[in-house]
C-alpha cells in the first residue's frame, strides 16, 4: 500500500491540524483508492512558545498607523486587491457605500426604513446557520446577525438600490469570516472560486438576481486602493506578536534547533513499508527536504513541497543541510514543487536544482497571505499530487 507522511507548515497547532490533515487525506483519497495517509504534527512537541509567557516584550506604546495603509500585495488592476482590502477591514465597502447617502434621495414621512428588508433578510440567513456558506468555513450565521444590527447598514441602504446593497453586504459576510479565520491562523483557507461561489449563494439569500460573482466587484475599493485610502487593522507590538510568534518562531526555532524534529521525521518514516510520499506544506517542506538531504530513506520516493521557502533559502546559504551551488544527493528523490504567483511565501527550484525538481504553478485566486493557506483546498493541487503517486 502507498502511503504519504503529511508534514504540516508554521504555525499550526491542534485543533486545526488534525482538520487539515484529514482535509488532505480526504483530497488524496477522492482520487486516488487503497492510500494510506500518515500525518506528521511536529508543531506540538516541536513548535515555537512563548516559554517566559511573554516576558521579552517591551512595554506597549500607543502607536498608531494611518489611513493609508494597503495590505501586503494588492494590486489596484487585480480583483484579489478588493479582497485584500475586505479581509483587512470588512466594512470598507459598507463604509463608503454608507459615505454615498447625503446624494441620496430623501426618505418620504412615515416610509419603511430602507434597511427594514434587508435586515429581514439578514435574519432569516442568520436562522440557516452556516449552511449557505457551506466550503467558506464557520461563522456565517454570526456575522449575517452582527451586519444586521449595524449601524452603517441603514446609510448604505439609503444609498443603494436593493440588489447592490445585497451584493455588498454578501461580500462584507464572507470577508467577515474569511477575516475571521486569517485572525485565528485557521489553515484551512478557500480558494477564491468557492469564496466567489458563497458570495452568490449569499447575495441571492439578500435579494440579488442571479448573476454571479462578478456584480460590479469592488469598484469603489478599486478606486479606493488606488487612491491609497483604504483602513489598515491597527495592532500594538504585544497583540502582533503574539499573533505571529506560532508562524516565525517555528521557523527560527527549526532553523537553530531542527535536529530533533528531522530526527523523529526519520524514525516515523523507517516504519513505514514503500513507497512513501513525504508531503511538506509551508515551513513543512523544509523539513522533509532537509530530512532526505541529510540521511538517505531509501523508503521515499517522492517528494511534494507547497508553498514551500526550501529552494529561496539553499539559494541564500540558510537551509540547514545544503548550501548553494552542492547538487541535491543522488538519494533525495524526485521532487514536485506546487507554488502560486500570489503567495509570496513560495519559491521556485528547478533554476536551482535543474530537472531533479519539476515546478508547476497552481492559482488559489486568493490575496495574500491568504494565498499561502489555500493549497489545501485547491483541487488542483490534488490532482497534481495524485498524478505523480508512486
Amino acid at each position: 500500500m502507498a502511503t504519504v507522511v503529511f508534514i504540516h507548515g508554521t504555525g499550526v497547532r491542534e485543533p486545526g491540524f488534525s482538520a487539515l490533515a484529514g482535509r488532505v487525506a480526504a483530497g488524496l483519497a477522492a482520487l486516488r483508492d487503497g492510500l494510506r495517509v500518515v500525518p506528521y504534527y511536529w508543531g506540538g512537541p516541536h513548535g515555537a512558545t512563548l516559554a517566559g509567557g511573554g516576558l521579552s516584550l517591551p512595554p506597549e506604546a500607543g502607536v498608531s498607523r494611518g489611513l493609508g495603509d494597503v495590505p501586503a500585495g494588492a494590486d489596484p488592476d487585480d480583483e484579489t486587491s478588493v479582497w485584500a482590502v475586505l479581509y483587512a477591514d470588512p466594512d470598507a465597502e459598507l463604509a463608503l457605500a454608507a459615505a454615498e447617502t447625503a446624494s441620496a434621495t430623501e426618505r418620504p414621512p412615515g416610509s419603511v426604513p430602507p434597511e427594514q428588508q434587508i435586515q429581514a433578510l439578514l435574519e432569516k440567513l442568520a436562522a440557516q446557520g452556516d449552511g449557505p456558506a457551506a466550503g467558506l468555513g464557520p461563522g456565517l450565521a454570526g456575522a449575517a446577525s452582527e451586519l444586521a444590527a449595524h449601524p452603517l447598514l441603514g446609510p448604505a441602504a439609503a444609498a443603494l438600490p436593493p440588489y447592490e446593497l445585497a451584493a455588498v453586504a454578501a461580500r462584507r459576510l464572507v470577508a467577515r469570516v474569511v477575516a475571521d479565520a486569517l485572525e485565528a491562523d485557521d489553515p484551512l483557507i478557500p480558494t477564491g472560486d468557492t469564496r466567489d461561489a458563497v458570495v452568490d449563494r449569499v447575495a441571492q439569500a439578500l435579494g440579488a438576481p442571479p448573476r454571479g460573482a462578478e456584480r460590479g466587484l469592488g469598484a469603489r475599493l478599486l478606486r479606493l486602493v488606488g487612491r491609497g485610502a483604504s483602513r489598515a487593522v491597527v495592532r500594538r507590538r504585544r497583540a502582533l506578536t503574539e499573533a505571529a510568534h506560532p508562524a516565525a518562531g517555528d521557523v527560527l526555532r527549526y532553523l537553530s534547533r531542527g535536529e530533533a524534529v528531522r530526527a523523529d521525521l526519520r524514525v516515523l518514516v523507517a516504519g513505514l513499508e514503500p513507497p512513501v510520499t513525504l508531503i511538506g506544506h509551508s515551513l513543512g517542506g523544509i523539513i522533509a527536504l532537509d530530512t532526505l538531504v541529510t540521511a538517505p530513506l531509501p523508503q521515499v520516493r517522492l517528494l511534494v513541497t507547497a508553498g514551500s521557502q526550501a529552494p529561496f533559502l539553499y539559494e541564500l546559504g540558510a537551509l540547514p543541510s545544503l548550501a548553494h551551488p552542492a547538487l541535491l544527493p543522488s538519494h533525495v528523490p524526485p521532487w514536485l514543487n506546487l507554488y502560486d504567483r500570489r503567495d509570496l511565501l513560495s519559491y521556485l527550484g528547478a533554476g536551482l536544482f535543474g530537472e531533479r525538481v519539476t515546478d508547476i504553478a497552481v492559482d488559489s485566486r486568493q490575496p495574500f497571505p491568504a494565498s499561502h493557506s489555500a493549497y489545501w483546498t485547491h483541487p488542483a493541487v490534488y490532482r497534481h499530487i495524485a498524478d505523480r503517486l508512486p
